[in-house]
């Protein structure tokens, strides 16, 4: 009679046998925990398992993280996609730089796509083909832990039947007990009795072989495993080595060229802004050199009738101007020198050095001198502009000035300070200009000075500060 086919290659045979050994081996567990049955063990490989575990599960994670990572870097392309599209279709045709921005658009996009493509291919693939292999490796230590379950039952087994043999001592013949053998004559029970001894000896021989079976399947897969898994531990440290250099490589690579496009970007959008203000103002002067700035004192004069001029660009730091050399004005005591090498020796006699009237202004002195021949109507206006200028000449620049001290410019609007470097100044204020600590520090149309009335009060404890130049009018 042919045996009952279940499909997929089993039998009613193959069920059977497999339902006898997973029931043997749930009763030698049982046997192992209840202590009544040894177990066989194996430090070294017990903690080669263990390590395997541990890689595994770093393993996964990392490889987790790292599709996690792939997503992040999927949706900052999109997000960047989206947001360099929408600067193109803002970016006007007449605009400057309209073919420099959509380029640089598409080399984004480019570079975006290239990251991540080699980000799939030498880091996810590499990562996908290294965890590949623990399920096979899982798989078989699970085999070889069912295996060696068999080949303690079949140990044990095999000691039973064995100590069994020695107990009987040898072959006896014994009186029937059962309902056959008493039933069967008695020139037969002989025979019957021969019949159970053999069977005994072919069970010790078939737990014999069962034995040798047992042990020759566990040794070959626990050989395999014990040369296998130290191996795999120790191939890790490469593996994280590879990965993370291959991850830094390609970021920095990445950063390196995006950090390139975005410079391009800031400069195109910089010219830009740069020509549509000279094309509302229509006035090129505002991009004039620092060198000869100081020289266009009359720009500075100009006053718009609508308001205050517009206030230039805030000492950013982005694109410094070297500013010209401090100009510095002559002392009192270098003013008297000159004024007196202008007259010849033949004059020199009628001049009053030593006046009493003025023993310290030489420079009303000096305004007064070439024109002595004023009448007395002329010479009040001459002095109408001394009261203004007095607070300036009350002593000496050079102990009265702060250092480096250059000229004075007066206040002619309202100025509100929008940081912590700057001035802030009310309409009619005189400020004190000096140079900058950093000559490449100073911004085109600003200017580093000190109130008159705080350096009058404080003296070095004054505040120093940057201030627009088109806010004043030189004194």
């Amino acid at each position: 009679m042919a045996e009952l086919n279940l499909g997929k290659g089993l039998t009613a045979g193959k069920v059977a046998s497999n339902v006898q050994k997973k029931l043997t081996r749930a009763q030698e567990k049982v046997l192992q925990k209840l202590g009544k049955a040894d177990e066989t063990k194996d430090v070294a490989f017990e903690e080669g398992v263990i390590n395997f575990n541990k890689q595994y599960t770093e393993g996964s994670k990392l490889q987790r993280d790292l599709r996690a990572y792939l997503e992040a870097v999927k949706a900052m392309h999109e997000s960047s996609k989206n947001l360099q599209a929408c600067l193109e279709d803002m970016y006007e045709p007449d605009w400057y730089g309209k073919n420099e921005v959509d380029s640089i658009v598409e080399d984004c996009d480019v570079l975006w796509t290239d990251y991540h493509q080699k980000l799939v291919d030498h880091a996810l693939i590499s990562m996908d083909t290294y965890l590949g292999q623990f399920p096979d490796i899982k798989a078989r230590i699970a085999k070889r832990d069912r295996k060696l379950v068999d080949y303690d039952s079949a140990r044990h087994n095999y000691a039973a039947t064995h100590k069994a043999k020695k107990k009987d001592g040898g072959i006896k013949i014994t009186k029937p007990s059962s309902l056959l053998e008493r039933a069967t004559p008695s020139w037969a029970q002989g025979i019957l009795s021969a019949h159970n001894v053999a069977q005994t000896s072919l069970s010790r021989s078939q737990a014999e072989e069962e034995l040798e079976r047992a042990q020759k399947v566990f040794e070959e897969i626990n050989v395999d495993l014990q040369e296998e898994l130290p191996s795999l531990w120790n191939s890790r440290v490469g593996f994280y080595v590879s990965t993370f250099q291959s991850l830094a490589g390609f970021e920095e690579k990445f950063h390196k060229e995006k950090s390139r496009l975005d410079q391009d970007l800031y400069n195109v959008l910089e010219k830009l802004e740069s020509s549509d203000i000279n094309r509302k103002t229509g006035n090129h002067a505002v991009s004039s050199s620092g060198a000869n700035r100081s020289g266009k004192d009359e720009s500075n004069h100009t006053l718009r009738p609508g308001g205050p001029p517009p206030i230039p660009k805030s000492p950013s730091k982005l694109k410094p101007a070297v500013p010209p050399p401090p100009k510095v004005t002559p002392s009192k005591e270098m003013k008297t020198e000159n004024i007196i090498n202008l007259f010849d020796a033949a004059a020199t006699p009628d001049i009053s050095v030593s006046s009493p009237t003025q023993p310290e202004n030489w420079d009303s002195w000096n305004d007064s001198a070439p024109a002595p021949a004023a009448t007395e109507e002329e010479a009040p206006k001459q002095e109408m502009p001394e009261p203004e200028a007095e607070p300036t000449t009350v002593t000496p620049a050079s102990e009265e000035m702060p250092p480096g001290f250059m000229f004075k410019v007066q206040v002619m609007h309202d100025y509100a300070a929008n940081d912590t470097d700057e001035l802030d100044m009310k309409s009619g204020d005189v400020v004190l200009v000096i140079p900058f600590d950093n000559p490449d520090e100073q911004d085109e149309g600003w200017l580093m000075g000190i109130k008159q009335d705080d350096w009058l009060q404080n003296k070095e404890n004054a505040v120093k500060g940057v201030f627009p130049e088109n806010f004043t009018q030189r004194l």
